[in-house]
């Protein structure tokens, strides 16, 4: 912390994310203390916000208030769903009856909660899906975390496909999921301010969007990633190698790569173009030096606003609820840099 610190001198400190493993089964006198080491090396903002993750099992729920009085004033539990047998497909060890008593509990303990769940789970039916989010929304959280189901290479998910023992949802089925998902919310009064997250008015995750919006953020811990400068940092990911890392260099980092302007901007409208309110052209290109047509296809772009995927205000570019649902293909069409 001390030698991001250095590289990052007299930066007010707008959020802390304890995240990665399991951060809730730390002793609450640790996070404390890494909390105030994190405020003498920068000026914390009036509202700094300090998100902790947490399974919502019975043993990191009994640390809760604890945390909260350590200084943690958000959580993040990733609950995933109120269905044993779903839960038990996932791999997750707790139960629907814990997944409840915890999110109660942190209620309780916290200013602020988000819940992550996922959906579009293979044959799941829209029916359930609305049953299940009615749920949620019924449970008075601030924050919402609404993934789809995404097979990643080399997982246990993306062995049970190749071997035909596993049928991903059909895209068009898991496009109305989503549909469902964006109505819902919205009458429940929460903004969809990004592919997969809503929030209700002013609630959003503050420590995220740095990350969507671009800006630097010092990854601390082991296997942690950073961007700060135009540099891209990563931490050793084995513990015992970042621990003697830090005791030989004074920090963890195992790689420190400066990106291209190129790099940067692509990076900036991949991340930016999640958000409802998309991207600035004018301000991106300010900031790399390049012109809102080098960062964009404007032929594909006026094209992809025809067709109602996203839409153009002045410099302004963002996809439109249609368009989030193709934001892979649409990105792959329009980054021009």
């Amino acid at each position: 912390m001390a030698y991001e610190a250095a590289q990052l001198p007299g930066r007010i400190l707008g959020s802390i994310f304890f995240g990665g493993g399991t951060p809730s089964l730390m002793p609450p006198a640790l996070v404390a203390e890494l909390i105030s080491c994190a405020k003498t090396h920068w000026m914390p903002a009036a509202n700094l916000e300090i998100t902790l993750e947490a399974n919502p099992s019975s043993v990191e729920a009994a640390n809760f208030s604890a945390l909260a009085d350590a200084g943690v004033n958000r959580v993040s539990l990733g609950i995933q769903s109120f269905n044993d047998e779903t839960l038990a497909f996932l791999g997750r060890a707790h139960s629907s009856q814990e997944a409840r008593e915890a999110i109660s509990i942190a209620q309780n303990a916290f200013k602020r909660v988000n819940i992550d769940f996922i959906y579009a789970l293979p044959d799941q039916i829209a029916p359930q899906w609305r049953d299940e989010l009615s749920e949620i929304l019924s449970i008075g959280t601030d924050h919402l975390s609404l993934y789809q189901l995404t097979i990643e290479p080399g997982t246990r998910f993306a062995r049970l496909v190749e071997d035909g023992r596993l049928r991903p949802m059909p895209p068009d089925d898991a496009a109305e999921l989503y549909e469902i998902t964006s109505e819902m919310t919205q009458s429940a009064g929460f903004e969809h301010y990004e592919t997969s997250n809503y929030a209700k008015p002013s609630q959003q995750s503050r420590h995220n969007l740095t990350y969507w919006r671009y800006g630097d953020y010092a990854g601390i811990g082991p296997g942690a990633h950073g961007r700060r400068g135009g540099l891209a940092t990563q931490r050793h990911k084995k513990p015992e190698n970042w621990l003697a890392a830090v005791e030989r260099n004074g920090h963890g980092i195992q790689e420190e790569i400066a990106l291209t302007p190129q790099e940067s901007a692509r990076e900036a409208l991949v991340m930016g173009l999640r958000l409802e309110g998309g991207i600035d052209l004018a301000q991106l290109g300010a900031r790399f030096g390049f012109t809102a047509d080098q960062l964009v296809h404007r032929a594909k772009a006026d094209l992809l606003a025809a067709q109602g995927l996203v839409r153009r205000e002045g410099k302004q570019l963002a996809t439109t609820q249609q368009g989030k649902l193709l934001l892979d293909a649409i990105l792959t069409e329009i980054i021009a840099i």
